[in-house]
């Protein structure tokens, strides 16, 4: 509004600052007050020193379609590890009795961890590392389960390239894999097909190996050690008698096995195969809209998980019941977990079949999407983890996801030269073994109970308009926690180092696998050590700033700290 521009009387003007709150920010205006004799109030306003147009922030992209974020999700946690590891660990810890720890942790700890991070990535639409803003001091985490997914990909590549390579060897009218006249074979090649397995031939009738084993083992290890191996086992396996064994079912073992080991196998099977921890459903979920229902979303996709393990076991022991009886060997013979399960075992056994380059196909295509998909989800886990919390690489996104993938496909060369099958043993037991369930339970502790399970229930309310019930509270503060602790604690007192058929890798080998597992879990106390050092104030307000979410740090201004009251720890 203007002057009036009229004949008026004496007047008087008061200059004043005031600050406009908008869309924009605040801006700092003179505010001219003229007042007529006649009560008449006119006023003036101009901007002191206009404010430069901002940055305009980019809003968060999103799925176009609620089915593209679940398939995500499902593709993730449905992987390998259902078709390699469940079934294995089946047979391992007394068969249908392993389904009873698995299922009780998959309920008490499963369920609600993959519930906490969909919530937890979808309420602060960010990263693994940006989503620490709930309690700054723990970011560590974040950057642990990033560099874990990456560490991952190195070995994870290789099953894909490995699979690949099948799925195109597939294409011939007879499978490579089912005779001993190519050139990588070696003298202790034992052509199956063309024995008489009524005479007892097959495994162990000269001290040899199969060709199926022979044509993985040309992928990326040395023949002679392997030729080595197998004639110990061989020979040891003589010395006792062979009892024909048919098509086990999956609720049948020999019962050689120790509770406390079933107890920890169960509880690490459903971590893994959940993909709890590797950042993944935090990166997924933050794309998601806000009010998704992101309770529905984890309860669809651990059944299904829960069922697809159930289902591949069933079809692997009948897989391996009819190898055992083909050998005339004890099941136990042919039962293993890991690359040998899958590009060993299966591809001798659909060779038998009608068929058999047409099922190879198919089969080795499954491996594929199974691979790809999991592959795919950690990698986003890197790249939206390290974008969202550094703006220099999220102007370059494109080119850091280049790098990212090119690093990732040269380091995975490793594993696929002479003797590369140990190298993608060394990773495939110490990147992701301990250090994963480490980074979970450090993130349901700063989730729980430094974030508090009562401020992180009313986030899920503004987003789906309901609470979570007691159950999933209780879970999160007390139960799983515990049980994460315990699993963390006893992986380590009972660790065993890793092998590959008879070889025991070395004191040194152990060693650098350690390193490989511990430079990711030192992020957490490296990363707390240096944010705690950089807030100013004494060392209560240190750590006053530490733990409390970036929100409320106006709360900390005025010495209100609710997680420095009893309360906050005892809330459910």
């Amino acid at each position: 509004m203007s002057k009036s521009k009229c004949s008026v009387g004496p007047m008087s003007s008061v200059v004043a600052p005031a600050k406009e709150p908008n869309a924009m920010g605040p801006r700092e205006v003179e505010l001219i007050l003229v007042k007529e004799q006649n009560g008449v109030q006119l006023t003036n306003s101009t901007l002191i020193n206009p404010p430069q147009t901002p940055v305009e922030t980019q809003e968060r992209e999103t799925w176009s379609k609620k089915i593209d974020f679940l398939l995500s999700v499902i593709g993730f946690a449905v992987d390998l590890a259902n078709v390699w590891r469940f079934p294995y660990l089946c047979y391992k810890n007394g068969g249908g009795a392993f389904l009873v720890p698995y299922l009780l942790f998959m309920v008490i700890a499963g369920m609600p961890l993959f519930y906490m991070e969909l919530a937890l990535g979808q309420f602060n639409r960010e990263g693994a590392a940006g989503v620490w803003k709930i309690c700054p001091v723990l970011k560590g985490v974040g950057f642990t389960v990033i560099l874990i997914s990456f560490y991952v990909g190195f070995f994870y590549n290789v099953i894909i390239a490995w699979a690949l390579h099948y799925f195109f060897s597939s294409f011939t009218m007879d499978l490579p894999w089912i005779h001993c006249n190519n050139t990588w074979n070696s003298p202790n090649c034992s052509d199956a097909h063309a024995s008489n397995s009524s005479d007892g031939l097959g495994l162990n009738d000269t001290f040899g190996t199969t060709p199926a084993a022979e044509y993985f083992d040309q992928l990326g290890q040395p023949m002679y050690t392997t030729a080595n191996n197998k004639r110990d086992a061989m020979e040891t396996d003589h010395r006792r008698p062979h009892v024909p064994v048919g098509q086990q079912p999956l609720g049948k073992n020999d019962r050689n096995y120790s509770w406390k080991k079933v107890w920890i196998d169960a509880a690490t099977q459903v971590c893994f195969s959940l993909g709890i921890g590797f950042g993944v459903l935090i990166a997924f979920s933050s794309y998601n809209k806000f009010t998704n229902n992101c309770y529905r979303d984890a309860i669809i996709t651990t059944s299904i998980n829960s069922l697809t393990s159930f289902s591949s076991g069933f079809v692997v022991f009948s897989f391996l019941g009819y190898m055992a009886q083909k050998h005339n060997v004890p099941i136990g013979d042919v039962a293993t977990d890991g690359p040998g399960l899958i590009f060993i075992i299966y591809p001798e056994a659909i060779a038998t079949l009608p068929l058999s380059s047409a099922w190879a196909a198919v089969f080795f295509l499954m491996l594929l999407t199974l691979g790809i998909d999991s592959a795919m989800g950690g990698m986003e886990s890197v790249i939206t983890g390290l974008v969202d919390e550094f703006q220099l690489l999220h102007r370059h996104r494109e080119l850091f996801t280049l790098g990212i993938v090119l690093a990732t496909f040269l380091l995975s060369l490793f594993c696929v030269t002479n003797g590369g099958i140990y190298v993608f043993t060394l990773l495939d037991h110490f990147a992701a073994g301990t250090s994963i369930l480490f980074g979970v339970l450090i993130e349901a502790i700063g989730v729980a109970w430094f974030y508090g399970v009562q401020q992180f229930s009313d986030d899920i309310k503004q987003m789906t308009g309901q609470r979570p019930n007691l159950y999933w509270r209780l879970c999160w503060k007390l139960v799983s926690p515990c049980f994460l602790l315990y699993v963390v604690v006893v992986s380590i007192v009972t660790f065993r180092p890793p092998h590959y058929g008879d070889y025991i890798f070395p004191d040194w080998a152990n060693a650098l696998g350690w390193i490989i597992a511990t430079s990711s879990m030192a992020m957490v106390p490296i990363y707390a050590t240096y944010k705690f050092c950089s807030l100013p104030g004494s060392f209560r307000e240190k750590l006053a700033y530490a733990i409390t979410p970036e929100k409320d740090r106006q709360l900390v201004d005025r010495g209100e700290v609710r997680q420095f009251t009893l309360r906050h720890w005892l809330l459910v």
